[in-house]
């Protein structure tokens, strides 16, 4: 039955959607956890995590843990605030033919979406990403539908004084003390209750929400750069395209991959460098393999395809679900997973990341049986839909 399901949601997303865009975000959802599921796992959460940034694991797990950290760290969520980029392109597009103006009420639609992502922070997962979203979203709405010159120049002042800065503070971090490389103590007892989790986020807000000042520039460049890829034709079936494909796959493999490697294994003082520069070149690369492999793979999907497939369509509702559901499986005031395996690092970890992801694909194919988007975006469009007044019947019989 989940098969026939499968089919069906593959078939569905081809109907009026780019089916190499919704798989691309299952990619991207699922991959995103990947980097997650190690602040959940962490025996004090992602605040431990945040703490230390280093493995609590030794020996060969912990070189496996760093391998399997680098393989995720930002690169999904790098494709992630691309893929958004291109969705604020299709958005733009769609109302131009329609003749509507730009960006119209679209400003309503990042509103929206950066209150689910202060509530997904409040009561679920201090790493959230909607809220980011929301504010680049705002400002990208205003810049997607100016010159290509224009959008130019934003991209190599904004990228320029973003890539300085970083490169900047990791040379400071390098050439002196650095991040301590031994695990801090952290108190099991800070993820043991859910309301002092949600005390904590709101009384720490500014400083849990520091990283909002990172993504904000960097994702305002991956949403113009997603918006001019798709301008571009890179997910056409073309000789352009496919010229374009191979160039990316070259910079995001070839040049992106090994560097990260490198930062990877450098030690946390080149955190930044692994998280925030080199993660978008391998999230091209990403891009254009996945989208070469959906374009020639002509034979009706199987449970993997169509599985991520219907993660893609129903993308926002299965990131909150992810973590929510991690959130149980992990800390105190559920399951307790994470201070009960925290000898087991990162086995246990890949076979969270394994269990979540399969429960997404459940729920995402199950749920496509019955409506055309997840419950959240249901939500969204239910709000920031213009009401439709009805058309007069006639007189009342």
């Amino acid at each position: 039955m989940i098969h026939r399901t499968a089919a069906t949601a593959a078939q569905h997303s081809r109907s009026g959607r780019i089916s190499s865009l919704d798989l691309l975000r299952g990619v991207a959802i699922l991959g995103t956890f990947g980097t997650n599921v190690f602040l959940f796992a962490h025996p004090g959460g992602p605040l431990g995590f945040f703490q230390d940034f280093v493995s609590t694991a030794n020996g060969f797990a912990q070189h496996v843990e760093v391998g399997l950290r680098t393989l995720s760290n930002g690169k999904f969520l790098a494709l992630l605030t691309i893929l958004f980029g291109v969705g604020l392109e299709l958005q733009y597009q769609s109302a131009r033919r329609r003749g509507v103006p730009w960006p119209g009420r679209y400003p309503l639609r990042a509103g929206i979406l950066f209150m689910e992502g202060v509530a997904h922070y409040l009561l679920v997962f201090e790493a959230d990403v909607l809220m980011a979203y929301g504010l680049t979203s705002l400002l990208v709405a205003y810049l997607i539908g100016r010159s290509d010159r224009v959008v130019r120049n934003v991209v190599i002042v904004v990228g320029g004084v973003y890539t300085t800065l970083i490169l900047a503070v990791t040379a400071l971090l390098v050439a002196g003390p650095g991040i301590s490389g031994a695990p801090a103590q952290v108190d099991p007892a800070t993820t043991a209750s859910w309301p002092a989790q949600v005390t904590v986020r709101f009384t720490d807000f500014l400083l849990l929400r520091a990283e909002t000042v990172l993504i904000v520039p960097s994702a305002v460049v991956l949403f113009l750069l997603g918006s001019r890829l798709r301008r571009a034709g890179v997910f056409e079936d073309t000789e352009k395209g496919a010229k374009l494909r191979a160039r990316l796959l070259v910079l995001g493999f070839a040049v992106g991959l090994p560097l990260n490697v490198l930062t990877g294994f450098g030690g946390p003082d080149w955190f930044l460098v692994d998280r925030y520069l080199l993660p978008p070149l391998v999230a091209l690369g990403l891009l254009a393999l996945v989208t070469h492999l959906s374009l020639r793979m002509r034979d009706k999907p199987g449970f993997v395809r169509s599985g991520l497939i219907a993660v893609g369509r129903t993308s926002l509702s299965c990131y909150v679900l992810q973590n929510v559901l991690a959130g149980f499986l992990c800390y105190g005031w559920g399951l307790g997973l994470a201070e009960r395996f925290a000898d087991a690092r990162p086995w246990w970890i890949v076979g969270l990341w394994v269990f979540v992801g399969l429960v997404d694909v459940a729920f995402a194919l199950l749920w496509l049986r019955r409506f055309d988007r997840g419950p959240l975006e249901l939500l969204m469009h239910r709000l920031y839909a213009p009401r439709r007044t009805p058309r007069a019947s006639g007189p009342a019989q």
